[in-house]
């Protein structure tokens, strides 16, 4: 999966992003709209952390998010 097809299905994703970076308001994620870049700075931002463990903690959440779907696609198949 990648970052597209995340921002496609923000609003199903959002949940999950929240439960991961819970500083991040309701009104951010909003904003955020599932814009890659966008999530790394206010991440980066509201967590005191460098754009590049940001980063990481993104891609691994991409990751994981991604398994999950597949394991979710499997079972209704």
């Amino acid at each position: 999966m990648n970052w597209d097809q995340i921002e496609g299905n923000w609003k199903q994703i959002r949940g999950k992003v929240k439960e991961k970076w819970g500083k991040l308001t309701e009104d951010e994620l909003d904003v955020l709209a599932g814009k890659r870049d966008q999530l790394v700075g206010k991440i980066q931002e509201k967590y005191g952390i460098a754009k590049t463990e940001a980063e990481k903690q993104v891609e691994e959440f991409r990751k994981a998010y991604e398994i999950e779907y597949e394991k979710s696609k499997s079972k209704t198949s």
